[in-house]
C-alpha cells in the first residue's frame, strides 16, 4: 500500500437525482437523520452526529489538525503505563526499548492507512466494515471486538486517572475516576470538534512536560548499574514487548477515521497518512520508552507513583504538576474513548432496528459507558493494574490483526475507495447481511494466528517449539488480507461501481 496513492474522492452530492441505493427505510437517500444532503448547520456546539454520513457542506478543518490529536493521543497515564508493562516482561530496558520503537513504527503503519479512509467517505471506521461484513456480521464481531477494546483501555484509563486523583488531591480512587469520568464524558458529548479543540490546547504545555520529565528520568540515580547494556537477546520478552507495542497502536485503528471523517473530501491519503503516522509515532515512542525507564528505576511501584517519584526529582512542585499534565491528557483520551464507544453502541444498536442518530442517543450511550467502566475498574483495581493491562493489549491485538487486514485490502486494493454509501445503511442492501467473505477469512486468520500466540493462560503448539516467541501477527496479516482477495475475485465490481457512480456521493475512477 503506498501512503502516496489517493483512492477515489469524494465529490458534492446531487441533491437532485435519486440514488440507486436509497429506496428503503433508514438509507443514506431517505432518512433526513442520515443527512446525505446539505442542510443548515446547527448552531449548538454539541455535535449532533453520529454514525450518520456527514455530508460536503458540514466539512471543515484542515489536515494538520490531525497533528494535535495524535500526539497528544498519546501522552497520558495509560500510554505511558504501556511501558511500564512493557518492561515487565523480562528483556531488559534496551532491547525493551528496540522492541518498542519498531512495534510502534509497525502498528502505527495500519493506524494511519485506517485514518486517511476518514475525509474520502466522511464515515465513522466501524460502520465502513459494513461492506466487508455485512450488516448484522460487522455488529456481532468486528463492532462487538470494538466494544471491549473500548472497556479495556477506559477501565484501564479509570484505574490510572482514580489513582492519580488519590495522589493529587487524596481522594478515594473510585471517587476520583468518578470525577475524572464525568469530565471526560462532557468531553465526549460536546463531540468532534471539542475533541480536536482540546487536543491542540494541550499540545504545547504538555511538550514542555515530556520534555522536563524526559530529562528527570534519563538522570535518575534510582536507575541500576549497567541498566543502559544491550544485554542477551531474549527472544520471547523482545517479541511480547513488540506485540503490546503495535497492538496499542493498531487498537486506535477502529476509530481513528472518526476524527478524520469531517475534513474535506478534497483532503488526500497521503496527507492524512503522515500528519496521523509521524505525531503517533513519535509521541507513542517517546512515552512508552519514557514509561519503561521510570519503571526500570523504581520496579516495584504502581505506575503513578513510579511517574511521580522520577519527576519528583526536579521538586515535589514538579512531581504534582507532571502527574496533574499526565491526567488531563488521560482526560482528553478518556473522552475519545467515551466517544468512540458510544458510536460503538449506536452502530451495534441500529444494525438490529434502524436508529435515529440524535443528541440523545449520544447522552445515553456515553452514560452507559461510564457506568460499565466504572464497575469494572471496581472489580479489577489498581494492585492488578499490569497484568490486567498487559494482558488486554495482547488480545487486543490478536482480535484486531486479521480486520485491519482485511478492512484495508478491501478499500484499497478491491474497491479503491468506492462505496454505495446509502447502501452501507441499508438492512437489505447490496452489501448483505452477513459478509461471509469478510467473516471466513477473519476466522482463517484468527485460526492461523492460535498456533503462534503466547499468553498467560495459552501458548500455541508452534510457539511452545519457537521457544514462547509470539509470531502470530506476522501469521494472521498476510492469511488474512490473501484469503479475503482471493474470495472477493467473485465479486462484481463493475456493477457496484455503476451504483456508487448513480449515487453522486463518490465519483468513480475505474
Amino acid at each position: 500500500m503506498d501512503p502516496t496513492a489517493r483512492p477515489t474522492p469524494a465529490q458534492p452530492l446531487d441533491t437532485t437525482a435519486g440514488t440507486t441505493a436509497g429506496t428503503t427505510a433508514g438509507t443514506t437517500a431517505t432518512d433526513p437523520a442520515r443527512a446525505t444532503g446539505p442542510g443548515p448547520r446547527r448552531a449548538s456546539p454539541i455535535e449532533r452526529r453520529s454514525i450518520d454520513w456527514v455530508p460536503d457542506d458540514e466539512r471543515h478543518g484542515k489536515v494538520t489538525s490531525l497533528g494535535a490529536i495524535w500526539f497528544v493521543g498519546n501522552i497520558n497515564l495509560t500510554a505511558m503505563a504501556t511501558g511500564v508493562a512493557a518492561l515487565s516482561f523480562g528483556a531488559g530496558l534496551m532491547w525493551t526499548v528496540i522492541a518498542t520503537v519498531l512495534g510502534s513504527l509497525f502498528g502505527t503503519f495500519f493506524m494511519a492507512f485506517h485514518s486517511a479512509q476518514g475525509p474520502q467517505l466522511g464515515l465513522p471506521q466501524l460502520v465502513q466494515s459494513r461492506p466487508q461484513f455485512g450488516y448484522l456480521g460487522a455488529a456481532l464481531t468486528v463492532w462487538v471486538a470494538a466494544l471491549v477494546n473500548y472497556v479495556a483501555y477506559n477501565t484501564s484509563d479509570a484505574l490510572l486517572s482514580g489513582s492519580a486523583m488519590h495522589s493529587l488531591f487524596g481522594v478515594h480512587a473510585s471517587i476520583g475516576y468518578l470525577m475524572a469520568a464525568a469530565v471526560a464524558a462532557l468531553i465526549a458529548l460536546y463531540g468532534y470538534d471539542w475533541i480536536h479543540r482540546v487536543n491542540r490546547w494541550l499540545t504545547w504545555p504538555l511538550l514542555a512536560v515530556m520534555a522536563l520529565l524526559t530529562v528527570a528520568a534519563l538522570t535518575d540515580r534510582a536507575l541500576p548499574a549497567g541498566v543502559w547494556n544491550l544485554g542477551p537477546f531474549k527472544a520471547a520478552g523482545f517479541m511480547t514487548v513488540f506485540v503490546i507495542m503495535a497492538g496499542f497502536q493498531l487498537g486506535w485503528a477502529p476509530y481513528v477515521s472518526d476524527y478524520s471523517r469531517y475534513l474535506p473530501a478534497t483532503v488526500n491519503v497521503r496527507s492524512t497518512f503522515w500528519w496521523t503516522y509521524l505525531p503517533s509515532a513519535v509521541s507513542g515512542i517517546w512515552v512508552f520508552v519514557l514509561g519503561a525507564v521510570m519503571a526500570a528505576a523504581n520496579s516495584k511501584a504502581d505506575p503513578v507513583t513510579a511517574f511521580r517519584e522520577a519527576a519528583n526529582r526536579f521538586g515535589s512542585v514538579f512531581g504534582w504538576v507532571a502527574i496533574a499534565a499526565l491526567l488531563i491528557g488521560l482526560l482528553s483520551v478518556m473522552g475519545i474513548n467515551q466517544y468512540g464507544g458510544s458510536l460503538t453502541m449506536i452502530s451495534i444498536r441500529d444494525s438490529f432496528s434502524p436508529v435515529t442518530p440524535t443528541r440523545r442517543i449520544r447522552v445515553v450511550t456515553v452514560l452507559m459507558m461510564f457506568v460499565l467502566v466504572w464497575s469494572i475498574s471496581q472489580f479489577v483495581g489498581i494492585d492488578r493494574f499490569n497484568s490486567f493491562y498487559g494482558n488486554a493489549l495482547i488480545f487486543l491485538a490478536y482480535v484486531f490483526t486479521p480486520w485491519t487486514a482485511i478492512n484495508l485490502v478491501d478499500y484499497f486494493i478491491i474497491r479503491r475507495g468506492a462505496y454505495v454509501i446509502g447502501e452501507i445503511f441499508n438492512p437489505r442492501g447490496i452489501y448483505g447481511r452477513w459478509g461471509w467473505r469478510g467473516t471466513t477469512a477473519y476466522l482463517v486468520g484468527i485460526a492461523a494466528m492460535v498456533p503462534f500466540m503466547v499468553t498467560t493462560p495459552f501458548t500455541g503448539f508452534l510457539a511452545s517449539r519457537l521457544g514462547s516467541v509470539d509470531y502470530s501477527m506476522f501469521v494472521g496479516l498476510p492469511v488474512a488480507a490473501v484469503v479475503y482477495w482471493v474470495f472477493c475475485r467473485s465479486l462484481d465490481l463493475a456493477a457496484e461501481q455503476r451504483m456508487v457512480a448513480d449515487e453522486g456521493i463518490l465519483a468513480v475512477h475505474p
